[in-house]
């Protein structure tokens, strides 16, 4: 028997018919295609009529994983599989829903069995993209524990803060990463128990291969309220210290639907790979919850290093429908010859993460006929704008408000400004909040505090909005130079940098400077067959591409050449630290 909270699901999405719209199937514009949508008609029925119920108790493995498990069983879903996994020398799993919940029940009795966590204990999985990962997953939600990701590129010190922090009772890791919790446990008091997925036993230890070889699948779900936290997001710390971001079992659980139904515009049809670092929210995003809810297969590749060609093959190779990944990994797939490779089930492509420029869109399609769906959200919300399956798409732009959130630009004052002015982008959460939206930042009233002016609460970035209802991103709040009276973002410049052939990498920041208060810098990573060329003249050459490009005043007066950027441990730049060395040379 269906739950009420699954039905709804069920029945808003669509999900288990294709909709059928009138039109062709992708339309041919100047600057744009549109593709029909699968669950939905319009952005405005879309908007229009997006309502998704809470009910006082909810957990997503009871009551959407199990409930696609029933149907599988009485045959009323397609015999797609839910999970899909791969790796670079041949190995590969397939489980149905069924078959992901005997294992994950498996892993809840170990949980509470073995580790003696109760409901509400914090738990840290540090994990590369493995299928313990995903059983992890699911195995927190069944038992009540919360789950805390990690990405395997921690440092020591930084799992030892996140013990610290978070203070987790259990661990879950890999051979790769056991030895740095090791050499830090003993500061770790609130650290009971740990887990390793190895080949080979670790003392001190749980070999979880062989406990899930002896576990039993006999396990009853914990009956979780809607409200109760679910899992710990670490962000990635592009300024100060990573915060412990809490999302309940509703606010991703449930709150993802609009991502799931609408964005990524799934059905249990669709095979969705995510390429997201397991340590970040996006994970959640678009590797669990979102296709989940939608009953579509999660794939999974296990690349220990990102290799461009491989991301290609993959695509190629495999039946996958719909594919998720950052600007980053985009701009290095249009550098190889896309054109030799035929995605012959791709359909729908979509970003997040941080702005990706026009030029790599236009890249993307041209050698691929495909688009690139941009979405836009933060570890604190699920999807607050995105460009939408039958809207005109403008480049660079995040495209309009999900129908998660009342999305404004808002002045120092809380006052929502005209199309045009640049202001804190933000949304209303009074008198009623959100389902989307995070709780809290653990530990950290204040931080907490300091989100919401008024009635909204504030992203933190800079944005504004086009006459056409389009959200245009112009940087973190701290991130923006003013120059001369000029507020300049640093994504315009960056985006005009890509655009010149010599430039591989580019962060643009504020640097002081005694007549204009402030000036544009840019550090620069050159492409490998431009590091000989006259670093003088070539310094020329793109300040003046950035002056025909964007705006002249934007334009980087200050140049400096380097080897690499810093960058967080999910890859995003610290204009933060670049700009501080600026700052503090005065």
């Amino acid at each position: 028997m269906l739950s009420l909270v699954t039905m709804e699901i069920l029945l808003r999405s669509k999900c288990c018919q294709r909709a059928t719209v009138p039109g062709p199937v992708r339309v041919l514009h100047k600057d744009y295609r549109t593709v029909t949508p699968q669950n939905f008609s319009n952005y405005e029925s879309m908007k229009k009529d997006f309502k998704l119920e809470i009910p006082e108790y909810f957990n997503f493995a009871k009551d959407v994983l199990d409930q696609w498990t029933n149907m599988e069983k009485a045959g009323k879903r397609p015999s797609n599989s839910a999970f899909w996994w791969i790796n670079g020398i041949g190995e590969e799993v397939r489980w149905s829903f069924e078959e992901l919940g005997s294992l994950s029940k498996k892993f809840a009795n170990i949980l509470t069995e073995a580790c003696a966590l109760q409901r509400g204990d914090r738990v840290i999985v540090i994990l590369p993209r493995i299928p313990e990962w995903w059983l992890a997953n699911v195995a927190c939600l069944r038992t009540g524990a919360v789950f805390i990701p990690g990405t395997t590129q921690l440092t020591q010190n930084d799992i030892l803060y996140r013990l610290q922090s978070s203070k987790a009772k259990c661990i879950v890791t890999h051979d790769a990463v056991a030895p740095a919790v090791d050499a830090v446990a003993s500061q770790c008091e609130n650290l009971r128990s740990k887990l390793i997925v190895s080949q080979n036993p670790r003392e001190g230890w749980g070999d979880l291969k062989e406990m899930m070889k002896r576990a039993t699948d006999n396990h009853t779900c914990v009956e979780t309220r809607h409200d109760e936290t679910m899992a710990i997001y670490f962000t990635s710390g592009t300024s100060g210290s990573p915060k412990m971001t809490a999302h309940t079992h509703s606010s991703y659980g449930l709150g993802l639907s609009v991502n799931g139904r609408f964005w990524l515009d799934l059905t249990p049809l669709d095979v969705m790979w995510n390429t997201s670092d397991t340590g970040w929210a996006k994970s959640a995003w678009s590797s669990v919850f979102s296709p989940w809810i939608q009953g579509a297969c999660v794939f999974a590749h296990h690349l220990p290093q990102f290799e461009p060609t491989s991301i290609l093959q993959t695509l190629s190779k495999f039946p996958i429908t719909v594919f998720c990944s950052v600007p980053t990994v985009y701009r290095m797939l249009v550098q190889n010859d896309v054109t030799s490779f035929k995605f012959k089930s791709l359909k729908h492509c979509v970003s997040a993460g941080e702005p990706i420029s026009p030029e790599v869109t236009e890249q993307w399609r041209s050698r691929t006929g495909l688009e690139i769906y941009e979405g836009y959200g933060q570890t604190e919300t699920v999807l607050i704008c995105g460009h939408f399956k039958g809207m005109k798409i403008k480049p660079g732009s995040m495209g309009k408000p999900s129908p998660a959130f009342d999305v404004k630009i808002l002045d120092a004052n809380g006052n929502v400004l005209p199309p045009g002015q640049e202001g804190d982008i933000g949304f209303q959460v009074v008198p009623k909040r959100p389902l989307g939206l995070f709780t809290h930042y653990v530990d950290n009233p204040t931080k907490t505090a300091s989100t919401l002016r008024g009635n909204n609460y504030i992203t933190g970035d800079r944005g504004y909005m086009d006459e056409d209802g389009y959200f245009w991103f112009v940087g973190r709040s701290d991130d923006v130079i003013l120059s001369s009276g000029y507020r300049i973002g640093p994504f315009e410049v960056e985006s005009a940098l890509a655009e010149h052939p010599a430039v591989a990498e580019s962060a643009a920041v504020s640097s002081p400077d005694p007549i204009r208060g402030e000036v544009v810098k840019a550090f620069i990573v050159l492409n490998p067959n431009y590091k000989s060329h006259g670093q003088e003249q070539l310094k020329k050459e793109i300040q003046e591409h950035v002056k025909k490009t964007t705006a002249p005043y934007k334009y980087p007066r200050k140049v400096e050449f380097v080897q690499e950027l810093p960058k967080t441990i999910s890859g995003k730049i610290k204009r933060n630290e670049l700009r501080k060395k600026e700052w503090e040379s005065i």
